[in-house]
């Protein structure tokens, strides 16, 4: 008895400690499109091999080898959140990403641009304008484990208020800061925001809404999602700026780009091809407006 309790406690990317739930595996693996009997088979294999104090990683490792000998196109669905830490470290390739999910959404999308505040000019990562519509956009690219906690919450704040000042100048119009993460939020960060009206979006939040969610919803499938890639090639065709499967699979030249050889090439687009065009009942009712 000992023994089992012993084994349902795992290390988590943070260094603390949590129960190991067989129910949020399975959960996890039939999201990504595995079959019950794909994942109850996983699961079943993992059971003996489980120890006090194994950590997340190592089960998720070993879950998504298993995955991806059975089911390739599921396999690169469950490796999304691994996918999108791999558009590190410089942050670039995320806010490149984060633009393409509000131009997805209708919005004209410019990163990198320097807005001139109240007080000063700030760089913004990413503006989103609509007609009578803008959104200042911060995008906080962290490691595994790391929350974007209240300093930045009030530090992007902060910056948001001196632009909104400059353009309130000019008349009415609606004016909306955003922190972005690829991460999570602290407890803090989330209501501090939530008491000013800075707009929040993560990994999972808000609920139902958040990253994941709308990669599913708008098919924003990372190459880094790729499994028939190496990491060395992602980083290729991360650098000409293919950032999605999607762009992938318009400029399959890309591939030739980064030496890619070609009877791997045809693989490769086969897997973006059936990961992009597999989720289209999850895309049947969802609304359309602002990512949040």
């Amino acid at each position: 008895m000992e023994e089992k309790q012993a084994i349902q406690y795992v290390r988590k990317s943070d260094g603390g400690l949590a129960t190991f739930s067989e129910k949020k595996l399975r959960r996890s693996l039939t999201r990504s499109g595995a079959t019950d009997e794909t994942a109850d088979g996983i699961i079943a294999s993992l059971r003996p091999r489980l120890y006090p104090g194994i950590s997340t990683r190592e089960i998720y490792d070993q879950a998504f080898g298993m995955l991806k000998d059975m089911m390739r196109p599921a396999a690169a669905r469950y490796h999304l959140k691994r996918a999108i830490l791999e558009l590190g470290p410089s942050g670039f390739p995320f806010e490149q990403f984060i633009g393409e999910l509000f131009r997805r959404r209708g919005y004209s999308v410019q990163t990198n641009q320097f807005i001139t505040g109240h007080c000063v000019r700030h760089e913004v990562d990413v503006l989103a304008t609509t007609a009578g519509e803008k959104n200042f956009i911060e995008c906080k690219y962290h490691q595994a484990g790391i929350k974007c906690d209240v300093k930045v919450a009030l530090y992007v704040h902060a910056r948001f208020q001196d632009i909104a000042r400059f353009f309130e100048k000019s008349g009415p119009g609606n004016l909306s800061g955003w922190l972005i993460t690829n991460s999570r939020f602290s407890s803090d960060a989330l209501q501090y925001s939530n008491c000013v009206g800075l707009q929040l979006l993560s990994w999972d939040y808000p609920s139902g809404k958040g990253l994941r969610d709308i990669i599913d919803q708008e098919q924003l499938y990372p190459v880094t999602c790729l499994t028939t890639l190496s990491h060395y090639e992602k980083s290729r065709l991360l650098h000409l700026g293919v950032v999605l499967c999607s762009d992938l699979l318009g400029r399959p030249d890309a591939l030739n780009e980064v030496a890619v050889p070609s009877g791997k090439a045809g693989r490769v687009l086969e897997e973006a091809g059936v990961l992009c065009n597999n989720r289209q009942h999850h895309r049947t009712h969802k609304d359309k407006k602002s990512p949040a």
